[in-house]
């Protein structure tokens, strides 16, 4: 079970993604999603109604969910049962989040913003369409649903020159979330070594940042 603000919901995974970046802390989900069995989707169904009066909706995380040519129609699903969706997604694909905003399948997008566009590459093994990711945000400054970009805050990506990065991609959006790094998962072994930030020192960068959105929120601490 996962929470989202004010809500109870339910979370589902789907496997792979078109990013390796290398804190992942769902290393399986990415590099390897066929060793996960799959969750039958009647059962599924089955499972989320017998948590009716329970559960306000469902989170889809992953992996990276947008890559999953069967989502609009699973999400179809979901608002036909009268369920509240939130979707995590890293923002790479901005065709298909138009599309579920048009559809009116999303309740609640939370997108990763990773660091500043400049270094996307240093995220996977070949280059990254990082003006998705503009388009991506351009499209969410303006959604009609609740909208929250947030960034993992790992020193080595995260640092002053890159909040101002990802401020100016942000500029004037509702919320831009910070969060702690846990390093314990992390899909690369080095990256599992690596300190993460004091409370004082991420604080002070969401303060760095509060010129640029029009709310900041620190999470993790």
């Amino acid at each position: 079970m996962l929470d989202f603000p004010g809500r109870v919901a339910s979370l589902v995974f789907t496997g792979g993604c078109n990013l390796t970046c290398p804190f992942c802390h769902n290393a399986g989900l990415v590099l390897d999603p066929d060793s996960y069995p799959d969750y039958p989707l009647d059962e599924l169904l089955a499972d989320l109604k017998q948590r009716e009066g329970f559960i306000d909706g469902v989170v889809i995380s992953g992996g990276e969910p947008t890559i999953d040519a069967g989502l609009p129609a699973f999400l179809s699903l979901l608002k036909e049962r009268n369920l509240q969706v939130k979707l995590d997604s890293n923002g790479l694909a901005p065709e298909v989040i138009a599309h579920l905003l048009e559809q009116q399948l999303v309740d609640y997008f939370a997108i990763d913003i990773k660091t500043s566009l400049s270094r996307y590459n240093e995220l996977h093994t070949i280059p990254v369409a990082t003006e998705a990711l503009r388009e991506t945000v351009k499209i969410l400054k303006k959604a009609p649903v609740e909208v929250e970009f947030r960034t993992t805050c790992i020193p080595h990506l995260v640092a002053e020159a890159e909040v101002d990065g990802m401020g100016q991609l942000l500029h004037g959006a509702p919320l831009w979330v910070f969060q702690q790094y846990v390093p314990l998962h992390a899909m690369v072994e080095e990256l599992q070594q690596y300190d993460v930030y004091r409370p004082e020192q991420l604080y002070a960068l969401a303060e760095r940042a509060k010129g640029y959105v029009d709310q900041i929120q620190v999470r993790g601490i």
